[in-house]
């Protein structure tokens, strides 16, 4: 029974312990979401200001036609999640990763989770390239300090023996 808990417990520290990485890797691709959105929207802003428009003046502007109304309504689509998505890109960088396992289901776009999820890699080494280093490093490690232990015993016992 004591082994299963231990399992248990490594199972599921090895499971918590990828939320901070994957909170990373999802803030990394929201701050990309946010810079290509940014450049939509300021290219929209500089057409707006050329014909002499605010950015809702020229929102206001894109109507009449079935093609114009449907481009407003991308537009404030657009501006909206730009808005939205620069926000909570600014209160996730703020926070660190115990306030973002708070901030998670509020700041959530499912869209960017879901594409940062699909090319999520484990942040432990529970991969078998990652294991396979991790191994190698210990016996690297193990082997480097029996050396070290031995060459530094074998100086002490010369010492004595002068």
């Amino acid at each position: 029974m004591k082994i299963l808990a231990l399992v248990a417990g490594i199972a599921g520290a090895t499971a918590l312990a990828q939320f901070p990485e994957a909170s990373t890797q999802y803030v990394q691709r929201l701050a990309g979401a946010v810079d290509e959105l940014s450049v939509v929207v300021a290219d929209f802003d500089r057409s707006a200001e050329a014909a002499g428009l605010t950015r809702y003046q020229a929102l206001d502007e894109l109507t009449g036609t079935a093609f114009l109304n449907a481009r407003n309504a991308d537009m404030t689509r657009t501006l909206t999640r730009f808005d939205s998505l620069n926000a909570d890109l600014a209160q996730l960088r703020a926070a660190g990763p115990v306030q973002r396992l708070f901030l998670a289901p509020a700041r959530f776009d499912s869209e960017i989770g879901l594409r940062t999820f699909q090319d999520f890699q484990p942040a432990l080494p529970v991969t078998f390239s990652g294991l396979s280093f991790a191994a190698i490093g210990f016996l690297a490690g193990s082997v480097l300090f029996a050396l070290l232990s031995g060459l530094v015993a074998h100086l002490l016992r010369r010492s004595q023996a002068a």
